[in-house]
């Protein structure tokens, strides 16, 4: 389990966003809103045989989990920079460069987000924007680092002024381009359909398609 391939960064990326790592050093979890996502992340790992809870902890809109113990892949996870208790304190991912846009799927449909409206100030302005949020400053630098490294694109980095501080990584109308055909590049790759069909519907105004 501990080959990197593309399914398995998209897992990484998800377990990034949306998942953690237990205090007992053998424990790994995702929890989702979404049962397609946990799908995707049991059909990455191998994990048909384990068993998909619900969660719904004081009284919270119900969410799936899924839990199973490894210890050596939990080591794997802590040598490329995964950790408990990482919301605000997660950094570098050592992702080889062949699979960073697998992951970034995997932490798009973690944590990232889309959004598309028309720019009432000019005509006919259709715009749209591709982001990733974090708690951690480290983590999101270190996406804008390796972005632009990678397509030359650098997005704007904004910090929330909430009680409960977070970072995103924004992307405006052509760099989202970019970043969007080279994470959705690949024949027969796993991805969250919801968020993919969102894209599609707003680049299709535009005249174009994933």
């Amino acid at each position: 389990m501990c080959k990197w391939s593309s399914k398995m960064a998209y897992a990484i990326g998800l377990l990034a966003t949306d998942g953690y790592l237990s205090k007992n050093k053998r424990h790994i979890v995702l929890v989702s809103k979404d049962f397609e996502q946990i799908k995707n992340f049991s059909k990455c790992l191998g994990l048909s045989h384990i068993k998909i809870g619900i969660y719904s902890p004081g009284g919270e809109e119900k969410a799936f989990r899924i839990q199973f113990g490894d210890v050596l892949f939990y080591k794997f996870l802590e040598n490329i920079g995964l950790k408990n208790k990482k919301s605000t304190t997660i950094g570098n991912i050592k992702v080889p460069k062949k699979y960073l846009f697998d992951y970034l799927r995997g932490a798009f449909d973690g944590d990232g987000y889309f959004y598309s409206y028309w720019d009432k100030r000019w005509k006919s302005s259709y715009m749209f924007y591709t982001g990733f949020v974090s708690a951690s400053s480290k983590y999101i630098n270190w996406l804008q680092s390796e972005l632009y490294k990678t397509l030359e694109i650098k997005g704007h980095i904004t910090k929330s002024k909430k009680l409960n501080t977070y970072y995103q990584l924004k992307y405006a109308k052509k760099e989202s381009i970019k970043l969007l055909k080279r994470m959705y590049s690949k024949k027969g790759e796993i991805y969250l359909s919801r968020k993919k069909l969102k894209i599609n519907k707003a680049l299709g105004i535009i005249g174009m398609h994933l």
